[in-house]
């Protein structure tokens, strides 16, 4: 990491870091260094407990018996759960990384706005896992088993299942950023919240195409939820940009 920097202050609190290019990339590199190592200790960890992690992720459903198609599937899925607990759990310490590396170059005013989005933008995608979990994954999953309880036996491939769960958190996860997407876009003037606001036929419309396409599943329920969802993070997005522009 470099040590000789030159900060230049002018009368508009503007703070510069003024290092040549390959010293920049030398410390974006370091940086991503330390986080792959992060992400790598907190994986192993996850793998040590990843039992424990199973029973959490089988709970939304409790009257399925699940199974491994190969001998080695239900390996495999362990190995798949570590990693992405350990994605998941090393994520703010990413944020941290990022406002470190962000903040010599930034403004006072420019801080006062990154900071609060990036912890936002954090706070959103846990807020995101957890209507997943407690919200979207029962509904889709009931469901399935209620349309085929005189049918079939409820026998799952825990693969398979694993896969469709990863599939709705990432995507609630992803579609709660949309609060930080529109303050963004509107703080920088490209489109205004009014714009946003008479857009709103639009939104509704997106809405329903986005929780298609973003769940993996086919049951009407899961994508009403996702695509209600949806707008009231929109509409909540475009309140604070509002209270920010005012």
């Amino acid at each position: 990491m470099a040590t000789n920097s030159n900060f230049n202050f002018t009368n508009n609190t503007t703070v510069t870091l003024e290092l040549p290019f390959s010293e920049h990339i030398e410390e974006l590199r370091q940086r991503i260094f330390l986080l792959f190592w992060i992400i790598l200790l907190l994986t192993c960890v996850a793998f040590i407990e990843v039992k424990s992690l199973v029973k959490i992720l089988e709970l939304p459903i409790s009257n399925v018996k699940f199974f491994q198609v190969a001998p080695g599937e239900y390996f495999i899925s362990t190995i798949k759960i570590s990693f992405y607990t350990g994605l998941l759990f090393s994520s703010p310490f990413v944020i941290g990384q990022l406002i470190l590396f962000l903040l010599p170059g930034l403004t006072k005013k420019e801080t006062k706005i990154i900071l609060p989005l990036l912890l936002g933008s954090l706070l959103l995608f846990g807020l995101g896992l957890a209507f997943s979990y407690y919200t979207l994954i029962p509904a889709a999953l009931n469901f399935f088993l209620n349309y085929s309880e005189e049918v079939l036996e409820p026998f799952w491939s825990f693969d398979q299942y694993f896969e469709f769960i990863l599939v709705l958190f990432y995507s609630t996860g992803l579609a709660f950023q949309i609060p930080i997407l529109q303050i963004l876009v509107g703080l920088l003037n490209i489109v205004s919240a009014k714009q946003m606001l008479g857009a709103w036929r639009y939104i509704i419309l997106v809405s329903t195409i986005l929780g298609a396409i973003l769940t993996p599943s086919t049951d009407p329920l899961t994508q009403l939820l996702l695509s209600l969802a949806i707008l009231m993070l929109y509409f909540t997005g475009l309140g604070i940009l509002f209270l920010l522009k005012n």
